[in-house]
């Protein structure tokens, strides 16, 4: 809990009775680990803060929130309707899929995303997945623990393709900071890097490449675009069909992007060489999904959507998180969606 600072904010924008405290109320506190520190408010509030918040909590849990502060609990227009004190949601993430903007809008509900904070952690991830695909190391470690390297009699073997990454392209969907930090690390690997641009746009803007031309051309295609209604199933069977039978696809941005079954299916009838996955339809994700029931493909690359999750990046998000609240409070706008 926090106390009045000595400086004198700017009027909130929208002021409380001086007697009354704003209630905060964090709904999946658990998406923050133990070991990171998240900032105190320093101007007066109530804090509630729930690990996991369900579907079926959310209206019991908002319903006298002042500010509401979400990773990815859905907040509907319905559920949104019943928070009548809201003022302010603070998504401590980048995408804000999970919140009906129209609503927030039409109810002059301010929204705040968290910007920046990654471009460490999530182009380190996407090198990671790319060096593992490219020299095929899930499929030799599989092999190693069926026996192959014993029966081989060797002292080595060479059941997968090895492929360099130098000299190789890199085809970027997404130009923001996550795309653009990508393509830094790429050109210093040796790399060539080509931008995508949007999907049936032409003529192309400059320094982007048309859309079918970076499909048929990448080596690596990784994804850095938010999830909207054009960008859902943006790799599909079609796509997929048109890569380089070498190549490899990197999903780091949002689950929706890529369709899951047509993804599996080309790694199986070897479309593509390879795929690398740390986001899901659905999270978080069970059997039922094409990923996890084939998790045992030797070039399927799963991770639990932790590319963003180096501890210096959490940090940061955090701090970005709670001056997003600091900043609203005193009537200033900071990383504003709505």
């Amino acid at each position: 809990m926090s106390t009045s600072s000595q400086f004198v904010a700017p009027a909130p924008i929208h002021p409380k009775p001086l007697t009354s405290k704003l209630t905060v109320v964090f709904l999946d506190h658990a998406t923050i680990p133990e070991h990171i520190v998240l900032p105190n408010l320093t101007f007066e509030h109530q804090w509630q803060q729930y690990d996991f918040t369900s579907p079926e909590q959310v209206v019991e849990r908002i319903a006298g929130a002042d500010i509401v502060i979400t990773n990815k609990v859905s907040l509907t227009a319905e559920l949104l309707a019943q928070a009548p004190n809201l003022k302010l949601i603070a998504v401590s993430a980048t995408g804000t899929n999970n919140v009906d903007l129209d609503y927030c809008r039409e109810h002059k509900i301010a929204v705040t995303n968290v910007q920046g904070y990654a471009t460490r952690s999530v182009p380190e991830h996407v090198l990671a997945m790319m060096f593992a695909l490219k020299r095929n190391l899930v499929g030799y470690h599989q092999d190693i623990a069926a026996g192959v390297w014993q029966k081989d009699k060797q002292f080595c073997f060479f059941t997968h393709p090895i492929t360099d990454i130098a000299g190789s392209t890199i085809g970027i969907i997404g130009s923001g900071s996550l795309g653009q930090a990508v393509a830094v690390l790429a050109k210093a690997l040796g790399m060539k890097v080509v931008f995508a641009e949007r999907k049936g746009v032409s003529p192309c803007r400059l320094g982007y490449m048309e859309f079918q031309r970076v499909i048929e051309s990448a080596d690596v295609l990784t994804l850095h675009c938010p999830l909207t209604p054009q960008t859902k199933n943006l790799i599909a069977e079609p796509e997929l069909s048109a890569m380089k039978s070498s190549a490899i696809v990197i999903n780091v941005g949002r689950g929706g992007l890529v369709n899951e079954a047509d993804l599996v299916a080309a790694l199986k009838a070897k479309q593509i060489a390879g795929a690398g996955c740390d986001v899901f339809t659905q999270e978080p994700a069970d059997e039922s999904n094409p990923l996890l029931a084939n998790q045992d493909l030797p070039n399927l690359l799963l991770t639990p959507h932790v590319a963003w999750g180096s501890d210096s990046s959490i940090q940061a998000l955090c701090h970005i998180l709670m001056d997003n609240i600091e900043k609203f409070q005193q009537g200033i706008e900071q990383n504003r969606v709505v």
